[in-house]
């Protein structure tokens, strides 16, 4: 796989974050059939993604760090397993989705962001990468899109 297609835009949800609160898990909701929580067990039952290393950037597209040994899942996979409650598949392309961390902070995606990007998998729900430098991962969901 190509590296680019992960890079551009980079953000790190619940990563690095100094008093967040610890989640062991997810829930997708919404205008949904069907609400689904994710954890950690389950995260391993999707197709997993490797990447050797990925720089990570700030809003002004200054190097911040980088990640090695980078291991994930496609969001896009995820969101595969819950039916969305909109009988035109047109209309789905004014639906977005909104990230919250549990320190509140929100990234926003809009479905075609997230489906029907060049890239398959442009944004990862990451289970492990080693920081440089290191830094105490101290969230358990941290997000590159």
């Amino acid at each position: 796989m190509h590296k680019m297609k992960y890079i551009i835009p980079v953000l790190l949800l619940l990563a690095f974050a100094a008093k967040a609160q610890e989640s062991k898990e997810f829930v997708i909701d919404g205008k949904v059939k069907n609400k689904l929580t994710i954890d950690l067990a389950s995260l391993k039952n999707y197709k997993m993604l490797s990447l050797d290393s990925l720089v990570i950037f700030n809003h002004l597209l200054e190097r911040k760090r980088s990640i090695k040994n980078v291991k994930g899942v496609a969001l896009k996979n995820i969101l595969s397993k819950v039916t969305i409650d909109e009988a035109s598949p047109k209309k789905l392309s004014e639906y977005y989705l909104v990230c919250t961390a549990t320190d509140n902070y929100k990234v926003v995606f809009s479905w075609n962001e997230v489906f029907n990007a060049k890239a398959e998998n442009n944004i990862l729900i990451l289970l492990s990468f080693n920081a440089e430098p290191k830094k105490t991962e101290r969230n358990s969901w941290p997000t590159i899109g």
